[in-house]
C-alpha cells in the first residue's frame, strides 16, 4: 500500500526505499519501538554509518540520546577509507560514485518527519530544539500538493529566557514555543542564489557566542549532497536572550523562519511566511521572469519584503531594480553583499536591519492555524480535537482557584486524610507516642483512627474531573489516549507556570518585605501548587484503595482500574511508586497493578531493576532520559516528590543476554531538597527514600555533582547502616557513582585519590554500623553495595556547550552517557545469572522491605553513621547514670521504708506524718542532688575532646528534657512509696 501511495511522488518513493523507511510510510514509525532494549542499544556508537539503510536507525538513536553530531557521520565508513586509499582523482566519475550514496541531513529528518507518528514527531522536534537545531514548521507531504503546520510537533518544546528588560531583577520567562509571542523574520531564496542562506542564518544566530550549524548548510558534512526530498519545508528556530548584553545578539525573543529550495516551486510556504512575518529576506542573485511576477504579486505586503543580494555581476542588478520600482519598494529595504565581505560580516549588518526594524506586533505560532487552513495548508493536530476537548474541560475546571484549593475539592482522597494515614500506619509499627498507655490500648487506638479516616474517605463523592479522566483512559483507541494524556500534560503544566510565575512574584515582594509569616505561607503554597497527571494517577489509586473499605459501594465498579494503569506501564508511562507527599507506597493499588501487567505479559515478568538517585538539581531524571530516551519530568519549575517507575521492554535479541524481560527504572525525587531542609523530618524523609530504593535494585546510579558529594556520602552510610539493622535483606545492589560536570581527560586519572578516600570513608562507616549492630562478619561498604572503585565510576562533562539559552546540549555530554550505558548492558550481560526475580518477587519484596522501612525508627533520624554512633555512645552513657540514679534512689528509698517501718505508733498519728513528710522533703533533695550529678556529667560529656561529640549537639535538649522527665518519674515514684510505707505501719498497744 505504501508503494502505491509512494509511486506518485517518485523522489519520496526513491528515498524512503533508498534509506530503508518504506515499511514505516506514513507515520507507522513509533517512539516505543525505539525505547526497546537491543543489540542497537549497544551498536549505536561509532562516527559512520555502515549502509545506507543503518542512516535513520543511526540518526534517531543519537538524537534521543541528545547527541548533536547526530547529522553527521550520515556517510557510509568504507566511503571513507576508500576515498583516503585513492591515489588518482577522477574528475568525470568521482561525483557520480558518491552521489548514490550520500544522504542529505535534512532529506533524513524529512523522511523521518513523515514516516514518524505523532509523539515520535513530537519527541524528535523536543530533542532537536535541545541540540539547538531548526525544526519542521510546514512540511510537504511528498505526493501530495498540500503542505502541514506543525504545531502538534512542537508543542512540547519549553524554553526559557530572559529578555533585558528583566535583567537587573534577574527575572525569567519560562513558555512553550508554541504559545511565547515573538516575532518572525523569514528567510527564503531564489532558484539562482549563490549565497548559502541557511550558513548566512547561522551567523546572525551564533554572533557572540560559538558558531553552531543550526540550520543544515551545503559547508557541513553531508550538506553537499543534493536534497531529493527536502525542498518546500520550512524550518523555524529562535534566539532568546540570557539577559547579558556582551552574548546576545538580540534584546528580546526572535523566531526565524527557513524555506528550502527556489521559494517559486513552493508558493503556498511563501504566501504563508509573509503573512505571518515582520519581515521576509529574500536571498537572490538577480531575478527572472517568473521570480519577477510572483513577488510582484506580493505587493500587499511589500514594505515588509527585504531583499538580500549577493553581487555577482551589475547587469544582475538591474533585474533587481526593476522588480524593486514595480514593487515601490525603499533602499533601505535592499541590502548587497559585496564578494569581497564574507557571511560573518554581513551577518552583522543583517543583525542590525533586523533590530531596527519595528515589530508591529508579535505572533504566537498557536494562532497561525486559521491562516494556515484559508491558504490551503493542513494542520497536524486534526486527529487529536476530540481528546483536547476532554482534556480542556477537566483544565477549564480549575477556574480562578488556587491549585492548592483545586486539589482539596477535585483530588480529595490524596489530601491530609491520606497523608495522615501515612503517619499512623508508621505510629503503629514504631509506637513512639504511646506515653503511659499499654501498648495495645495505644495500638488499638492508632487502629480506630485509621479506620476512621477511611470511613471519612469513603464519603467523598467521585469528582467529575475524574470521571473525564478515568472515562479517556478507558478509550479503546490507544492513539486517542496517548493524544490525550498529551494534551492534559500540556494543558497543565501551562497552568502551573502561569500559577508558579505569579507566586515566585509574591514570593520575591515578600523577602523584600521580610515577612516571615507571609514568607512561610507562600513557600508552602510554591510546594503544593505543582499539578500533573501523577496527581491524577495517584487519586485513581487511592478511588480504587478506599474502594475496599466501602460497603456502600461496591469495588466492582474500580476493578478495571489497575489494568488501566498496567496498560500505560507497557506503553511506556511512568506510574507513582512512593507518594512524596504523604511519603507512602499504597500497597494494594501498586500490587494489583502490577500482577494485572504480569498476567497482560503472560508472567514473562522477568526484571531487572536500576534506580538512580541524587541531591535535588544535580541532574538525574536528565541522565536517565538521555541514557533511555524515556520522559521522566525534568523540569525545575514543577517539584514532583516520590519515585517513579517505568518499564523498558528488553526487544528478542537480547532476552537471554540480559534473562530478563524488561528493565524497570526508577527515578526519585532529588534528595536534600531546599523545601524539606527546615522540617525536623527531612533527614528521616530522604535516608527512607534512597534505602528503599536501593534495596529494590538490581544496580543502583549514585548521581552526584562534585558540590554535593557530601551529602551523598552520608545518604549512602545511613543507607548501607539501615541494610544492617532490616533483617534478611537478601540483594547486594551493584553500585555505579556518575560524577556529574567533570570534564578533562585526566579527571578518571587525577580524582583516583578522592574515590580511595570516599571509599575508606565508606568502609570506617560500615565497620562502626556494623559493630553498633553487632555484625562482625561485615568488613566493609563493598559487603553491602558491589562496588568496584576502576570500574564503577563515571565522569561526565557539563549538559550544556556554552551559556543557554542558546547553548546546545554537550556532545561530551551525550557521548559520555552513551559511553556509561554502553558498558552497564556490557557488564549486565556478561554478568547474566540464573538469580531473576519476576513481578511478584519483586511485589514481595517490596512489601517486606517497606515493612522493615517502617518499623525502623532509629537509624533514619540521623544525618550519617557518624552521628548515629556519636549519639548511640551518649546513649549507652546515659543508660549507666540513668541506672546509678536509679539505684541510689532505691538504696536509699529502701532505708527510709525500714524506719518508717520501724516507727512505734501509738494512738497520736501526727509523728508518723511528720516523719514521712520529712522523708518526702530529704527524698526531694537526693533526687535533686541526681538530677544535678546527671546534668553535670551530660554537661562533661559534651566538653570532650571528641571530634564526633559537636556532631550531636543538636540532642542535647532531648537528653536535659529525658533527665527532667527521669525526675519527675522518681519523684512520683518514691513519694507514692512512702505514703504507701506510711499506711502499712500498724498502732502498737502496751
Amino acid at each position: 500500500m505504501a508503494a502505491e501511495v509512494l509511486e506518485k511522488g517518485r523522489p519520496l518513493n526513491n528515498f524512503i526505499r533508498k534509506v530503508g523507511l518504506l515499511g514505516f510510510y506514513p507515520n507507522k514509525l513509533t517512539l516505543r519501538s525505539l525505547l526497546e532494549i537491543n543489540q542497537q542499544c549497544i551498536c549505536v556508537s561509532g562516527k559512520h554509518v555502515r549502509s545506507i539503510e543503518d542512516t535513520p536507525w543511526f540518526f534517531l538513536r543519537k538524537l534521543l540520546n541528545i547527541n548533536a553530531e547526530c547529522r553527521t557521520g550520515l556517510h557510509l565508513e568504507n566511503d571513507v577509507e576508500q576515498n583516503s586509499d585513492e591515489l588518482r582523482l577522477d574528475l568525470y566519475t568521482a561525483e557520480e560514485n558518491t552521489a548514490s550514496d550520500d544522504v542529505n541531513p535534512l532529506d533524513l529528518i524529512t523522511a523521518l518527519f513523515l514516516c514518524a507518528d505523532n509523539f515520535l514527531q513530537q519527541e524528535m522536534a523536543l530533542k532537536m530544539a535541545m541540540c539547538q537545531f531548526a525544526v519542521p514548521l510546514l512540511l510537504p507531504q511528498g505526493f501530495r500538493s498540500q503542505t502541514t503546520l506543525m504545531l502538534w510537533a512542537l508543542r512540547d518544546i519549553l524554553k526559557e529566557w530572559r529578555p533585558h528588560t528583566l535583567s537587573e531583577s534577574k527575572g525569567f520567562l519560562e513558555d512553550s514555543i508554541v504559545l511565547a509571542k515573538m516575532p518572525y523574520f523569514s528567510f527564503v531564496r531564489l532558484k539562482n542564489c549563490s549565497l548559502s542562506k541557511s550558513q548566512l542564518l547561522n551567523f546572525v544566530l551564533s554572533s557572540g557566542q560559538q558558531h553552531h550549524n543550526i540550520f543544515v548548510h551545503r559547508e557541513m558534512e553531508g550538506g553537499a549532497a543534493p536534497k531529493q526530498i527536502a525542498n518546500g519545508v520550512v524550518e523555524l528556530s529562535w534566539f532568546l536572550p540570557c539577559g547579558t548584553e556582551n552574548l546576545d545578539i538580540f534584546t528580546e525573543p526572535i523566531a526565524f523562519a527557513n524555506l528550502r529550495g527556489d521559494v517559486c516551486l513552493s508558493e503556498a510556504q511563501f504566501r504563508f511566511l509573509t503573512k505571518v512575518s515582520t519581515a521576509t529576506f529574500i536571498c537572490m542573485d538577480k531575478i527572472e521572469e517568473l521570480e519577477h511576477r510572483l513577488l510582484v504579486s506580493h505587493a500587499d505586503v511589500a514594505s515588509r519584503l527585504y531583499f538580500v543580494v549577493n553581487r555577482v555581476s551589475q547587469i544582475d542588478m538591474k533585474s533587481v531594480e526593476e522588480t524593486m520600482t514595480a514593487l515601490k519598494m525603499q533602499k533601505s529595504n535592499v541590502r548587497i553583499k559585496d564578494q569581497r565581505v564574507n557571511s560573518a560580516d554581513f551577518s552583522k549588518k543583517l543583525c542590525t536591519v533586523i533590530k531596527n526594524i519595528v515589530a508591529e506586533g508579535c505572533e504566537t505560532t498557536n494562532r497561525m492555524c486559521n491562516l494556515a487552513t484559508e491558504l490551503g495548508l493542513s494542520e497536524d493536530e486534526n486527529t487529536s480535537r476530540a481528546s483536547r476537548k476532554a482534556a480542556e474541560e477537566i483544565i477549564q475546571g480549575i477556574g480562578v482557584r488556587s491549585i492548592p484549593d483545586y486539589k482539596k475539592q477535585q483530588l480529595p482522597l490524596q489530601g491530609d486524610n491520606w497523608k495522615r494515614l501515612a503517619q499512623l500506619e508508621k505510629e503503629e509499627c514504631r509506637l513512639l507516642n504511646a506515653g503511659d498507655q499499654r501498648l495495645e490500648d495505644y495500638k488499638a487506638e492508632l487502629q480506630a483512627e485509621m479506620l476512621d479516616l477511611r470511613k471519612k474517605q469513603c464519603k467523598f463523592k467521585s469528582p467529575q474531573a475524574m470521571h473525564t479522566f478515568i472515562a479517556s483512559l478507558s478509550n479503546k483507541d490507544k492513539q486517542d489516549r496517548d493524544f490525550f494524556l498529551k494534551w492534559m500534560k500540556l494543558k497543565l503544566d501551562e497552568r502551573s507556570r502561569k500559577d508558579l510565575s505569579q507566586l515566585r512574584t509574591r514570593f520575591k515582594e515578600q523577602c523584600a518585605k521580610k515577612d516571615k509569616e507571609r514568607i512561610a505561607e507562600l513557600d508552602k503554597t510554591l510546594l503544593d501548587s505543582s499539578l500533573g497527571i501523577e496527581h491524577f494517577m495517584r487519586e485513581m489509586g487511592q478511588m480504587y484503595e478506599v474502594s475496599f473499605f466501602n460497603p456502600q459501594e461496591p469495588a466492582v465498579k474500580v476493578l478495571h482500574l489497575p489494568k488501566l494503569a498496567a496498560d500505560l506501564l507497557l506503553d511506556g508511562y511512568p506510574l507513582e511508586l512512593l507518594d512524596g507527599d504523604a511519603g507512602n507506597i499504597p500497597e494494594r493499588w501498586v500490587t494489583d497493578v502490577l500482577m494485572e501487567l504480569h498476567k497482560e505479559v503472560g508472567e514473562k515478568s522477568r526484571l531487572l531493576v536500576l534506580t538512580v538517585l541524587g541531591v535535588q538539581s544535580t541532574g538525574k531524571s536528565t541522565l536517565l532520559n538521555t541514557m533511555f530516551g524515556v520522559q521522566f519530568p525534568v523540569s525545575s519549575g514543577r517539584c514532583t516528590r516520590g519515585a517513579f517507575m517505568l518499564f523498558l521492554r528488553v526487544g528478542a535479541d537480547m532476552l537471554d543476554d540480559l534473562n530478563c524481560d524488561f528493565i524497570l527504572l526508577i527515578d526519585t525525587e532529588g534528595l536534600k531538597s531546599s523545601d524539606l531542609a527546615q522540617l525536623e523530618e527531612s533527614y528521616e524523609h530522604d535516608n527512607q527514600l534512597a534505602t528503599l530504593v536501593i534495596s529494590l535494585s538490581d544496580v543502583t546510579i549514585i548521581n552526584i555533582a562534585m558540590e554535593n558529594s557530601t551529602e551523598m556520602k552520608d545518604i549512602l552510610q545511613i543507607a548501607a547502616h539501615a541494610f544492617l539493622r532490616m533483617k534478611d535483606i537478601g540483594k547486594r545492589p551493584v553500585c555505579h557513582f556518575v560524577h556529574q560536570n567533570v570534564a578533562g581527560v585526566s579527571a578518571h586519572s587525577k580524582s583516583m585519590t578522592e574515590r580511595k578516600h570516599l571509599l575508606d570513608q565508606l568502609n570506617e562507616m560500615t565497620l562502626i554500623a556494623a559493630d553498633m549492630e553487632r555484625q562482625p562478619s561485615i568488613k566493609e561498604f563493598t559487603d553491602i553495595l558491589d562496588y568496584d572503585i576502576d570500574k564503577n565510576n563515571w565522569y561526565i562533562p557539563g549538559l550544556w556547550h556554552g551559556t543557554p539559552p542558546m547553548a546546545p546540549v554537550n556532545t561530551g555530554y551525550s557521548e559520555a552517557v552513551s559511553d556509561f550505558k554502553k558498558s552497564l548492558l556490557e557488564t549486565l550481560k556478561r554478568d547474566n545469572n540464573d538469580d531473576v526475580s519476576k513481578i511478584p518477587d519483586f511485589l514481595k519484596w517490596m512489601s517486606s522491605l517497606w515493612k522493615a522501612v517502617k518499623y525502623e525508627n532509629f537509624i533514619f533520624s540521623f544525618r550519617n553513621t557518624l552521628v548515629a554512633h556519636a549519639y548511640d555512645n551518649l546513649w549507652k552513657e546515659f543508660n549507666e547514670w540513668e541506672w546509678a540514679f536509679k539505684k541510689e534512689m532505691f538504696t536509699w528509698l529502701t532505708a527510709a521504708e525500714l524506719e518508717i517501718s520501724n516507727f512505734e505508733l501509738d494512738a497520736d498519728t501526727q509523728p508518723l506524718i511528720s516523719l514521712v513528710e520529712s522523708k518526702k522533703s530529704e527524698a526531694l533533695n537526693e533526687i535533686g542532688s541526681q538530677e544535678m550529678q546527671m546534668k553535670s556529667k551530660l554537661q562533661s560529656y559534651y566538653k570532650r575532646t571528641d571530634r564526633h561529640v559537636k556532631l550531636i549537639e543538636k540532642y542535647k535538649m532531648d537528653f536535659l528534657k529525658s533527665i527532667k522527665s527521669l525526675k519527675e518519674e522518681m519523684t512520683h515514684s518514691v513519694c507514692s512509696q512512702l505514703v504507701l510505707e506510711k499506711f502499712s505501719v500498724t498502732p502498737r498497744y502496751h
